[in-house]
């Protein structure tokens, strides 16, 4: 599935919310609370903490290809922050970014999920921030692992089936052709 390319699929949660830093715009200021790779190159779960920030990079730095759902946007602007490499000049699969192309709506992880895997998202980016600032760290990176396993789900299916699927604001299902 993978053509022997190193294929790492990444989430990042944050330590504030954009209110707290200026809203939108103001990514890099959030702060990496953790992040989770998985990486096709082993197999495995790589999980990391803001201190492993730099180790998180050349992970990503040695990828084939990275594979994120708002990754452009969100996890590179945010984990920008601690490296002067040019994160977005990494092979980057930005599943938000392809499926908008597509369809011009912005799709949530958790609708894809349901309508696509039967699944959804275990909780949500305020919570996170909520167990980081209780000292929940364990929990944070539990919960980023289930996203990042979540993207790499629909990334497989829609390789597979060359679609993933979604409810319209109707409530229909639909779907939405991908070429990964």
């Amino acid at each position: 599935m993978y053509d022997g390319k190193t294929v790492v699929f990444f989430d990042l949660e944050t330590k504030k919310l954009f209110r707290e830093v200026g809203g939108y715009g103001n990514e890099r200021r959030l702060g990496m609370s953790a992040a989770v790779t998985y990486n096709t190159s082993d197999g495995e779960f790589h999980r990391h903490k803001e201190e492993d920030a730099l180790k998180l990079v050349e992970e990503l730095k040695g990828a084939d290809l990275v594979v994120g759902f708002n990754v452009i946007k969100f996890d590179y602007a945010v984990l920008q922050a601690y490296t002067d490499f040019p994160l977005r000049s990494i092979p980057t699969l930005d599943m938000l970014e392809e499926i908008y192309r597509r369809i011009g709506v912005r799709i949530k992880l958790d609708a894809l999920a349901h309508a696509t895997l039967g699944t959804g998202k275990s909780a949500n980016g305020v919570l996170a921030v909520e167990w980081y600032r209780k000292g929940l760290i364990e929990k944070v990176l539990d919960y980023c692992q289930q996203d990042v396993d979540v993207t790499k789900r629909l990334y497989e299916y829609g390789k597979r089936f060359k679609h993933l699927k979604y409810k319209d604001r109707y409530g229909r299902l639909k779907l939405v052709p991908v070429s990964w």
